[in-house]
C-alpha cells in the first residue's frame, strides 16, 4: 500500500523536474551497477536530471515501486511519465529513441549528444 506522504513526495519531485531518476545512491556515488549505468546514460546525453536516492528512505524505496507498479530500481521519469529502467534506457539510447523522446518532450540535450 502506497503511503500518501511518499506518494505526494514523488508527485512533487516529478512535477518540479523534467527528468527524474530514482536510483540506488546518487549520480556522483551510485550504489549499484544498474543505477550507475542509468545515471551515466543521462550524463552522456547531457541531460540535467534529479537523482533521488531510494536507499536514503526505505519508505521511498518501496513507495516508488508501488507508485509506478514497476518492480525494479532505477526508474527513469521524463515529464512525469515512467520510461523504464536501465535495460530499457540502454536499448532506447542505442536506437536513438531516448534522445528523440527527450527532445520531443522539450528536454534540452548537450550539443554533442544531438550530433552523435
Amino acid at each position: 500500500m502506497l503511503d500518501p506522504t511518499v506518494a505526494e513526495r514523488i508527485r512533487v519531485d516529478l512535477a518540479a523536474n523534467d527528468v527524474v531518476l530514482y536510483m540506488k545512491g546518487t549520480p556522483v556515488f551510485p550504489q549499484c551497477g544498474f543505477s550507475a549505468q542509468a545515471a551515466q546514460i543521462l550524463t552522456m546525453l547531457g541531460v540535467t536530471f534529479k537523482g533521488v536516492d531510494v536507499l536514503a528512505d526505505p519508505g521511498l524505496r518501496q513507495g516508488i515501486k508501488d507508485f509506478s507498479n514497476w518492480p525494479t530500481i532505477p526508474q527513469l521519469y521524463i515529464k512525469g511519465e515512467l520510461v523504464g529502467g536501465c535495460d530499457i534506457m540502454r536499448e532506447m539510447t542505442q536506437s536513438g529513441e531516448l534522445q528523440k523522446l527527450l527532445t520531443d518532450k522539450g528536454v534540452v540535450l548537450s550539443a554533442q549528444a544531438r550530433v552523435g
